[in-house]
């Protein structure tokens, strides 16, 4: 029973772990407008730092407003190209637009393990013919291993794939929470205390284990009094 208990809490903490994603916070936008968006970078690997992430931004929606905000330990490249079609926003026809955004940590810096990055960028405006804007993502460590985070977004209610790409959902009006026009979003690289994040989930998973086992215990307890009670009569 309590080999059992234990191995309840390790696919807690794990699944846990695996969680993590390379995302967009806030979640969402308002369409027609422009947004400030920060890219939350998790570093999964245990023996290896990221030194490079790149967002690939879609040629089918456009953007004209790209800011990047600075990093310290950190160089952004901002790349804009002609379209192949113009596109027609309204009155205004579109023959360029941002293609990709590349950071390249400097010598020495990286995301480490058990540490995550946040990426800041002012982006618009959103285009307003779609409810949601997919940004691919590539994820490159200085072990040489690339992750690409290009798979497309679950629909509600089932699993997220392994490396979904980051997605912005898309609102009509005001309501959604967005930063200031000045980039009020932090965006400096934010680096948990080693081991912080596991720690947590394992805490948690632990703390799961021993309410469990300690059920466990007190069920058994019981039905022993109970044997003990019945043969004595």
């Amino acid at each position: 029973m309590a080999a059992a208990v234990v191995a309840c809490a390790a696919t807690l903490f794990t699944n846990g772990v695996a969680a993590a994603h390379l995302e967009p916070v806030p979640g969402q936008a308002v369409k027609g407008k422009p947004a400030t968006v920060t890219f939350k970078v998790p570093n999964e690997r245990p023996d290896a730092g990221t030194v490079s992430v790149r967002l690939d931004l879609p040629a089918e929606f456009p953007l004209r407003t790209v800011r990047v905000r600075s990093i310290t330990g950190w160089t952004a490249e901002v790349v804009k190209a002609k379209l192949d079609q113009p596109i027609k926003t309204g009155n205004v026809e579109i023959t360029e637009a941002f293609r990709s955004i590349t950071w390249t940590a400097a010598a020495g810096i990286r995301i480490g393990p058990n540490e995550f990055a946040e990426f800041a960028v002012t982006l618009g405006p959103m285009p307003d013919n779609t409810d949601k804007l997919v940004i691919n993502a590539v994820q490159t460590y200085d072990s040489g291993e690339v992750v690409n985070w290009n798979q497309p977004p679950s629909a509600e209610g089932q699993a997220e794939p392994e490396h979904p790409a980051p997605a912005l959902k898309l609102v009509a009006n005001d309501t959604a929470a967005q930063p200031d026009e000045h980039g009020g979003t932090p965006a400096a690289v934010t680096n948990t205390a080693p081991g912080s994040e596991a720690t947590w989930l394992g805490g948690s998973a632990l703390a799961v284990a021993a309410l469990a086992l300690g059920i466990a215990i007190g069920t058994a307890l019981r039905s022993r009094r109970a044997q003990q009670t019945g043969e004595s009569k």
